[in-house]
Order: structure tokens, then sequence, then C-alpha cells
């Protein structure tokens, strides 16, 4: 099970992104989750927030560990090469979190972690400026 600790408790999820993850979500936490985004055009979305395709580190609180990954749709996915699903448990917990953002996270056996986002390194779209 996966709690989200954010400030404020909401996560903002790219209309594209939500229109194409809607049809994948159907029965999955995902699901749960997407009911609750704030779903805005890519104009107003933070460079700081995990999107799809976005590459982003987070950390592992209780054990101190740094990780890199992309955030990808199902069939992209590659752990080995750091490409995590949207469907996989940390996969649909990073979706919509900024940099700075928490999640707790409960493994099987009931032991919770905490893994923060510490950065958006790329995201997979350019901002417009205005």
């Amino acid at each position: 099970m996966l709690q989200k600790n954010t400030s404020p408790d909401h996560l903002v999820v790219l209309l594209d992104d939500y229109s194409q993850l809607r049809g994948l979500a159907r029965d999955h936490e995902l699901s749960d989750e997407l009911d609750r985004a704030i779903v805005v055009p890519l104009e107003r979305m933070p460079d700081d927030v995990v999107t799809m395709h976005s590459r982003c580190i987070y950390v592992d609180e209780s054990t101190g560990t740094a990780r890199e990954v992309e955030l990808v749709y199902p069939e992209e996915a590659d752990p080995a090469k750091g490409r995590i699903s949207v469907l996989a448990p940390i996969g649909s917990a990073l979706l919509g979190l900024a940099a700075g953002h928490s999640i707790d996270w409960e493994l099987p056996g009931g032991k919770i972690h905490r893994i923060t986002v510490k950065r958006v390194l790329s995201q997979p779209h350019e901002r417009c400026s205005i």
C-alpha cells in the first residue's frame, strides 16, 4: 500500500498523460490516484513534477539509497535500465510528485519506507515560454 505525503495533498498530471493513463488504469491502484489528480495542460505543468517519461532521482529515506529512474508505460519498462512502469507500485506513486515531496511505501510484511523525490532531471517535452 502506498500513501502520499505531499504538501499540498494532491498530485498534478499532464492532460495528455491523464488521457492515456485513464485507459490503462481501469482496476489498478493508479485509477484512484488519477481520480484525485489535478489535470493541467503542458504550459501549466511545473518543471519539477514527475510526468510520464520524466527522469528523476528518488531516495529511500529508510536505507539512504538513491535511484535514478524514468517513468514509462508498461510496454516500455526495463528495470535494469531504470525504466519503471507507471503500473508498478513505485511508478504509480512517483507520478505527479514534485521534487521534495515524499511517499510512504509499505513493503510486503508491513515495513514502511519513506521515498522522497530529490530532483527531476529531465522532462520529455518542451515548455512554452510566455
